[in-house]
């Protein structure tokens, strides 16, 4: 059956006939929360921008793991999935120390799901940790984690009892993870996710487009300045899948890579326009 590819969220329209194989090494679990020298997160890299302050956030929250990501030595570039380096290399100002895996999979919105399910793992929420495919199809992960697999035939998708290893373990959370890459997408996780564009901005927002083409950024970080106004860090994977990184402002190169809520009529960012309408949160 003929696969339609949707942009760049790494989704597949029309499912395949047969579920994929699912290699254990496909992503390797490099992700890491711990202390690191100044410069290495993106907290430290990233000041706020003069005169303001970051949004104060509990420990637990999914913003402070945002904050807390390890980033790569200043002038690192970002390589692609087959480890060749990514063809624009002035749109990033740091790449996030995450594995990218060694398909073309973890593209824009597979990013934000996969930085959302390494939180959620890390707190111990498996049962949070649950993605919709394309087709409407509820995938979640502590049924992975019991064991049973996914059965994706034609555009119907089954659970099979016991056919896999079981066990709440980063490797099954990575297995579970390409799957899901494979079958949702920026459609899907549009409709999963929650209009937010008249709340205040958060830390865990995104910035998503669902359609084919498609495009989803991750809000990294808030701060806000004594007269109001707002400004926030952006991340992004793309197409072909790449290591996530935090994306400069080249409409405005002196806020370096900080962007100002509502600046102009749509978010311009160096590789997608958004409308500001378009922030949805979990």
């Amino acid at each position: 059956m003929t696969r339609y590819f949707l942009g760049c969220a790494g989704a597949y329209l029309a499912l395949s006939c047969t579920s994929p194989a699912i290699p254990d090494e496909g992503i390797t679990p490099t992700l890491r929360i711990a202390p690191t020298p100044t410069g290495h997160t993106v907290a430290t890299r990233f000041e706020a921008p003069a005169g303001c302050t970051r949004t104060p956030l509990a420990d637990s929250t999914f913003g402070s793991y945002l904050r807390a990501l390890p980033v790569k030595p200043e002038g690192a570039p970002v390589h692609l999935y087959d480890g060749s380096v990514k063809h624009r290399q002035d749109v990033h100002a740091a790449v996030v120390d995450l594995s990218v895996g060694k398909r073309d999979l973890q593209q824009c919105a597979d990013a934000v799901m996969r930085l959302r399910a390494e939180h959620l793992f890390a707190q111990g929420r498996y049962e949070d940790i649950h993605f919709r495919f394309t087709n409407g199809f509820e995938a979640p992960f502590s049924r992975w984690a019991k064991g049973d697999r996914i059965k994706v035939q034609g555009d119907r998708c089954d659970w099979k009892l016991k056919e896999g290893v079981p066990g709440f373990t980063h490797d099954n959370l990575l297995a579970y993870l390409q799957l899901v890459f494979t079958y949702a997408g920026t459609l899907s996780l549009s409709k999963e996710l929650k209009p937010a564009h008249a709340l205040p901005l958060e830390p865990g927002d995104v910035f998503i487009h669902g359609g084919s083409p498609g495009h989803a950024m991750l809000v990294l970080d808030v701060a806000r300045g004594p007269d109001g106004r707002t400004f926030f860090l952006l991340a992004q994977s793309y197409m072909p899948a790449q290591e996530v990184h935090v994306v400069r402002n080249l409409r405005r190169p002196a806020l370096g890579a900080w962007f100002e809520l509502n600046d102009g009529d749509e978010l311009v960012t160096p590789e997608w326009t958004f409308s500001w309408s378009e922030r949805k949160r979990w």
